[in-house]
């Protein structure tokens, strides 16, 4: 009978071990499904469509570049501005099992949110930022297709944006154009800001704006500057804003950001110049581009290379900055084609084609 108890005892014993060991898998297992699904502050990077700026977009089926007012020549083949795509963010974190999965992943990056999203900022104001970022690439990309063509455009200083309490504050408008100042023209902002320095505070200035297409004058009592009481100021932010001799629409939706400069004022300089810029190949590249035609580094480069490679891409035009980066992770087949400028740009693409002259690579 002794015995029988202890076994018993034993027995329950065992499946009391049992029970508890399975309690503690199942916490387990909880605890890792619940540690995996938990929201970490990382953004994941992958590759975004690419657009050819010869051709049509691929929504609206129209032309993506549309020119009035100069002659325009035939392009074929490919010059595609390239794109990055993300996942995750503040509204929608990437959950810890979803960034150890794309680290994993040659065609992704995980990097900080702060990396697209910045402290102390909203994602509605960084989607502000991408589109007026786009907005000033594309003119910037129009100024420096011209430039390239030998027809430098003029600029005109523009309104940005009115500090409230101060006098512009319900009386100009972002988009206004500041074209005297007492009469005297005013083709940038120093010109203007120069004016304003003969004022002191209390006095009243006219200014010649033009709005919507039409002039029309507007006075304004300035006021003492916030941070110097002897210095006269209205309350505007300015930025120079460039008069072309052309229209240029630039039809893109809804993406952002500046690194498709190169890209465009290639697409505009090869529609407004006779011949084939390139060569019915199928061009892709990407970096930002200042009037004067240089080429700025971008970031993303890995998936752009990726995205320009699976859409059909033998040739992908690099930023300099750039250019370390791309040829360690440059994909099978893909051409790569170093772009310090927007001439030097235009020259190797010519090169390409004809077979003749310096293709500045990265790797070399």
């Amino acid at each position: 009978m002794v015995t029988h108890a202890v076994e018993k005892d034993n027995g329950r014993r065992s499946h009391r071990r049992a029970l508890t060991l399975g309690l503690v898998a199942v916490l387990v297992l909880v605890l890792a499904v619940a540690g995996a699904l938990m929201p970490v502050p990382y953004v994941s990077l992958r590759p975004g469509p690419t657009m050819n700026t010869i051709g049509a977009n691929p929504e609206t089926k129209k032309p993506l570049i549309e020119v009035e007012g100069a002659q325009t020549y035939p392009a074929s083949g490919h010059l595609n501005f390239t794109t990055v795509a993300y996942t995750g963010g503040p509204k929608r974190p990437l959950s810890l099992f979803t960034a150890l999965r794309d680290w994993l992943n040659d065609e992704r990056a995980v990097v900080p949110q702060e990396t697209i999203f910045p402290k102390n900022e909203t994602v509605e104001e960084v989607e502000q930022q991408n589109t007026l970022q786009m907005e000033d690439s594309q003119q910037t990309s129009v100024a420096a297709a011209l430039v390239q063509t030998g027809r430098k455009p003029s600029t005109v200083p523009a309104v940005q944006s009115a500090e409230k309490g101060l006098p512009a504050d319900g009386v100009l408008k972002p988009g206004d154009e500041i074209l005297a100042v007492e009469g005297t023209k005013t083709d940038r902002t120093t010109a203007v800001t120069g004016e304003l320095k003969k004022y002191k505070p209390g006095q009243t200035v006219e200014l010649t704006i033009r709005r919507d297409g039409k002039e029309q004058k507007v006075s304004l009592t300035t006021a003492p500057a916030p941070d110097d009481a002897n210095r006269a100021v209205i309350g505007v932010v300015l930025g120079d804003r460039y008069v072309f001799p052309i229209d240029v629409n630039i039809s893109v939706g809804d993406i952002g950001g500046p690194s498709a400069g190169l890209m465009f004022s290639l697409g505009i300089y090869d529609l407004l110049t006779p011949g084939d810029l390139t060569g019915g190949k199928f061009i892709a590249g990407t970096g930002t581009i200042t009037v004067d035609g240089k080429v700025g580094a971008i970031g993303g480069i890995q998936q752009k290379m990726i995205g320009a490679k699976e859409a059909g891409a033998t040739v992908f035009l690099v930023p300099a900055g750039n250019c370390d980066e791309a040829a360690a992770a440059a994909p099978d087949g893909l051409r790569l084609v170093k772009a310090e400028t927007m001439d030097g740009a235009v020259k190797a693409l010519q090169n390409l084609q004809s077979g003749q002259g310096a293709v500045p690579s990265c790797s070399s």
